[in-house]
């Protein structure tokens, strides 16, 4: 017959199976992941279109996107979607932070930088050029250059992660009630309001998609 563990043998292990969960999951987030269910985009910017431009890396455009997917975001082409998110005008520089006695760059700082732009089908800007910054410094050793190359890689990924989750945190606030208002604020500034098409008067025209 096989005897039974006493309880106090088996809380400690429940713990280390409970505090092995929370790792996990902890580790995930910190990878840039978001457990399904879990994106903070409001229902009321769906469907929802993702355009970028051809200088935005294909990895930091995928990793948009990736989120969004897990988000149970409702991710559309162009023509069928109620709003486009648009990122574009992407950079990336590498400036020295520290240097060595001998004048060397002792430690570099990593800085990636990159704009959206969020239109309804209609024009309505939600968000308009708003420019979205990531950094991160590493020191860097002449004696061994192969590997901070790919620790430079490494954190090259990081940012754009970064930058993924900035984005998407970004479209956070966008409630129906926000969205409304935004569009009651704009359709103030332009003269472009419902009113003035049902008094037979024609509305102000639409505003372009900034271009990025």
């Amino acid at each position: 017959m096989t005897q039974r563990q006493p309880a106090s043998q088996r809380t400690p292990a429940l713990a280390r199976s409970v505090l092995l969960t929370i790792g996990l999951l902890a580790t995930a987030s910190g990878c840039g992941f978001q457990l399904r269910g879990a994106a903070p985009v409001s229902a009321a910017l769906q469907p929802l279109a993702l355009q970028c431009t051809r200088d935005v890396p294909i990895d930091l455009c995928q990793s948009v996107r990736q989120q969004l997917t897990l988000g149970d975001v409702d991710v559309r082409e162009a023509n069928a979607a109620d709003y486009i998110l648009a990122i574009g005008q992407y950079t990336e520089d590498r400036r020295a932070s520290a240097i060595t006695i001998n004048a060397g760059a002792a430690e570099y700082t990593l800085r990636q930088s990159v704009s959206i732009n969020l239109i309804s089908r209609d024009n309505v800007p939600l968000i308009a050029d708003t420019r979205l910054n990531a950094s991160e410094s590493y020191r860097y050793d002449e004696t061994n250059v192969l590997a901070k190359q790919r620790e430079e890689k490494t954190l090259q990924k990081q940012l754009q992660e970064r930058l993924a989750q900035q984005i998407i945190f970004r479209l956070a606030p966008l409630t129906q009630a926000r969205i409304d208002a935004l569009r009651e604020q704009y359709q103030e500034a332009t003269g472009n309001s419902v009113e003035s098409s049902e008094a037979g008067t024609e509305p102000a025209a639409k505003a372009p998609i900034p271009a990025l």
